[in-house]
């Protein structure tokens, strides 16, 4: 049975130099963050890594160098699926799959390209299935960009039936879709993570196992501990779940920059410098680090209440 993929799972920043190159010393600095607060398991190579920015040399050896660094100490699922040509998504997937992930994350807009439905993304999938190694699980992951194609229930249990797939990023962002999820794939072994902040504590109730939204960046530790204990402290967990809510909705202020900000100020790495960006994020959103500074204020203040319960 392969090994199964579940918990707070980071989507992981690429940080890069002034200069625009990967900044590797950077990375492995980010690495040990993640593994420090909370992380159960590393999505490299994803939307946050900026990856349809990425040339695949650049996908294969970012992918390589975080398998290399965490040396399973947790799980790594690599993407890097940017293509929509069927043949290039074969070339991409077989390169990624070969840099020692533990699972292979492809991304369901690129199944279905042209949004022609279930047929088109059956056909797809199964051209990548009959070619891909069948050594290394799949995930799946409803990208945002370049459009958001949710699976339906009959394509969700297609992937299912394959045997392939360990892991749904699940970006519905609505509950009742995350429960009726969680019951197709009950016993399957195919674990639905949700990605959204506004019901992360109620789909983690529904039964979600684990978190991977974009402030897993910033807080870990805090959507960690509200999966594993907030039932036993529900009054802090609601109020733990309601600031997580809003601090998430700064994810609009020019992410993923305002994430490096963060660890910026943390001495993780150097630059803010992002692919995705090309403007200055501090003249676009006035406040910006005063932004950060009530979200690094109620970070650290749910922190000190959490340290400050009884030991269980």
């Amino acid at each position: 049975m392969a090994q199964r993929i579940d918990g707070i799972i980071p989507v992981m920043l690429t940080p890069f130099t002034d200069a625009g190159e990967i900044d590797y010393p950077g990375l492995d600095r980010l690495i040990d963050w993640y593994l420090d607060n909370g992380a159960d398991a590393l999505f490299a190579v994803c939307q946050s890594s900026e990856m349809q920015f990425l040339s695949l040399e650049e996908r294969v050896q970012l992918a390589k160098a975080v398998v290399a660094k965490v040396a399973g100490r947790v799980p790594v699922v690599v993407s890097g699926h940017i293509s929509d040509d069927l043949d290039a998504q074969v070339e991409e997937l077989t390169a990624m799959a070969a840099t020692g992930g533990d699972a292979l994350v492809l991304v369901t807009n690129h199944l279905d390209p042209k949004n022609e439905g279930t047929e088109a993304f059956r056909r797809h999938l199964s051209h990548l299935l009959e070619r891909l190694p069948r050594d290394i699980p799949l995930g799946l992951y409803e990208c945002p960009a370049p459009y958001r194609r949710l699976l339906s229930d009959e394509e969700l249990r297609l992937c299912i039936d394959s045997g392939r797939f360990v892991l749904l990023k699940d970006v519905s962002c609505d509950l009742a879709t995350v429960e009726r999820r969680l019951a197709i794939a009950e016993g399957s072994g195919l674990a639905i993570i949700n990605a959204n902040a506004a019901i992360a504590r109620d789909a983690m109730r529904a039964g979600s196992p684990g978190f991977t939204g974009v402030f897993t960046n910033i807080h870990p530790d805090l959507y960690r501990w509200m999966r594993l204990s907030g039932d036993r402290h529900p009054e802090l967990a609601d109020e733990l779940a309601t600031f997580l809510v809003v601090a998430a909705v700064s994810e609009g202020l020019g992410y993923p920059a305002f994430a490096k900000m963060y660890h910026q100020r943390l001495g993780t790495f150097g630059s803010i410098r992002c692919r995705v960006i090309q403007y200055d994020v501090r003249e676009r959103f006035w406040a910006l680090d005063a932004v950060l500074d009530k979200v690094v204020a109620g970070t650290d203040a749910f922190r000190a209440k959490i340290a400050a319960l009884p030991a269980e």
